[in-house]
């Protein structure tokens, strides 16, 4: 029997152990119980599930966790076993196209982060409480899931703890229960979201109001930390207006920044949240570069999720070009001058990265950040700032809260601004070698 028929299709090229492409899911009901104290966390999913071919078995991907129970549309299924990293469903029948199902996994342990080429990702217990890193397959460390980018759902996630700890998950908080000495938690996710984007954290924290005319912003952290982060985050406002204004709106219903007791060794993105740590808040905004970014990735990778791991310049490129428009924004050096800057360094750097498809080796390499950026930057400067914030507000819009890739936003840019801006484009992204910086509105004179 083939693998398609048996739905276990690998699900991403650069992770192909992770991810079933034979079914969706459209939605989570996720509800964990979490002690700190032990890192001891019970769990229980409620995935509804759509066939996208004929399938006799379902595979989620678990991690380090025992499952203890499993239902098909409330009855067993023909059987389960865990077998890896992966929950194996047998079916009692042939789920045919387009065919839905409910499935539900009781399941429990000590999450622990999941090791790999890109170091450990995952479920991370801190000193005082945890936090979770999912990208790129950190999601099966703590719930079952169907793990691979481009399978995005709507969410609902419950949480108790300890009552003197914060729970902070994806979405809008519309819950918060007392039972004894815990509370639950309840947050809704419900523009679709992928699983490495799926996140939990939980921390002695205080929560404090962050300026926000149009979105609802926050912060959450440390009481000690409190001035600093009223400091570093108090021109969010500012920095969200400036990339709606060249992004389109914000996609989501609000906005959380998340500072940790511990130290991190890079800030981390989760939707509609950003993850920084103790040591990224000095109060004398050192961090912006990095506070620009984390944001600016709600647009370029949250709401516009790469369709594969692939594609993840068109995340990391744009997230990086965003630090260099807040520079242009604050007073810092223009966006050109930083470009000018990365393209020398680049040019010095060894040539053996194809931007558009780096190896999962390269997926995270510096070069995909500075080249992705390099490369929007010369479509701006080719075609002018004008027509690029309307090409760029229109690729968000037409692509809000699903999957892309980069053949979508070259034949978009093609439609919006030409041949000539996909011809410029390719290089940056097909070829080894570093092209150049294309001439101030090069496109527009040829036009002419």
């Amino acid at each position: 029997m083939s693998s398609a028929a048996n739905g276990s299709g690998s699900g991403d090229p650069y992770l192909p152990d992770n991810g079933d492409d034979g079914y969706h899911v459209e939605h989570y009901d996720l509800a964990i119980t979490y002690r700190p104290s032990t890192n001891r966390l019970d769990g229980h999913v409620v995935a509804d599930v759509v066939a996208l071919r004929p399938v006799r078995r379902l595979a989620f991907d678990l991690a380090n966790l025992s499952v203890a129970k499993v239902l098909v549309d409330g009855a067993r299924p023909k059987r389960f076993r865990q077998h890896g990293a992966k929950l194996m469903i047998a079916l009692a029948g042939a789920l045919e196209t387009g065919r839905s199902l409910r499935v539900s996994i009781s399941y429990s342990g000590h999450p622990a982060p999941i090791s790999g080429r890109w170091g450990t990702v995952g479920w991370e217990e801190l000193d005082d409480g945890a936090l979770v890193a999912g990208q790129p397959n950190g999601a099966p460390s703590w719930f079952p899931c169907n793990d691979r980018p481009s399978d995005k759902a709507t969410y609902r996630i419950s949480v108790t703890t300890e009552a003197d700890y914060r729970v902070v998950a994806n979405g809008l908080l519309v819950d918060r229960s007392r039972s004894a000495s815990r509370v639950t938690w309840v947050y809704e996710q419900r523009e679709p979201m992928a699983t490495y984007l799926a996140a939990v954290h939980v921390g002695r924290f205080e929560l404090q109001e962050l300026p926000g005319r149009e979105v609802a912003q926050h912060a959450v952290g440390p009481d000690r930390l409190r001035t600093r982060i009223a400091t570093d985050f108090g021109r969010s406002d500012r920095m969200m207006r400036c990339f709606s204004e060249r992004f389109g709106p914000y996609p989501f219903a609000a906005y959380t920044v998340i500072v940790t007791e511990d130290e991190l060794e890079i800030p981390l993105e989760a939707q509609g949240m950003s993850i920084f740590g103790a040591n990224h808040v000095d109060g004398r905004h050192g961090y912006d570069r990095l506070i620009a970014h984390e944001l600016a990735h709600q647009w370029f990778g949250n709401s516009l999720t790469p369709a594969r791991w692939s594609d993840i310049w068109l995340n990391e490129g744009f997230a990086c070009y965003a630090e260099w428009l807040w520079s242009e924004e604050s007073g810092g050096p223009a966006a050109h001058e930083h470009a000018q800057r990365e393209w020398r360094r680049l040019r010095d750097a060894p040539q053996d990265l194809v931007l558009a498809d780096p190896g999962p080796d390269l997926m995270f390499d510096d070069r995909v950040y500075k080249r992705g950026a390099l490369a929007v930057h010369a479509l701006r400067r080719a075609i002018g700032t004008s027509r690029f914030v309307e090409v760029i507000r229109d690729w968000t819009a037409a692509n809000r809260h699903g999957s892309v890739t980069t053949a979508a936003f070259l034949a978009h840019v093609e439609a919006a601004a030409g041949e000539g801006a996909r011809k410029l484009l390719k290089p940056w992204l097909f070829a080894q070698r570093l092209p150049d910086l294309p001439r101030d509105g090069e496109l527009r004179a040829a036009r002419r």
